[in-house]
């Protein structure tokens, strides 16, 4: 099973959440990002009617695929500030 993580981060000048290296429009607070990114992988979650797909890549190639209604990824959203800070505990910063 595919797994697909969001990251909500810093990005022009509000926050985003970001999947592989796109990432979505920004908001002007991290909470407004964190509960856009929350909702997307709730989203993903959804089954619905089998069809033809097309998605872009990361280099910006389209691709057109079958996809099967019923097959969905598994979805995680990680919380970009939230691992900053951690990161920043488990080394003395900022204490």
């Amino acid at each position: 099973m595919i797994k697909v993580v969001y990251e909500v981060v810093p990005h022009d000048g509000g926050w985003a959440y970001r999947l592989g290296g796109v990432y979505s429009e920004a908001f002007p607070t991290h909470a407004e990002a964190l509960e856009a990114a929350r909702i997307v992988a709730a989203e993903q979650q959804v089954g619905g009617d089998s069809a033809e797909i097309s998605w872009q890549d990361e280099n910006g190639k389209w691709h057109e695929e079958y996809a099967e209604g019923g097959d969905r990824p598994e979805t995680e959203v990680v919380d970009g500030q939230w691992k900053d800070r951690t990161a920043e505990a488990s080394q003395g910063i900022g204490n």
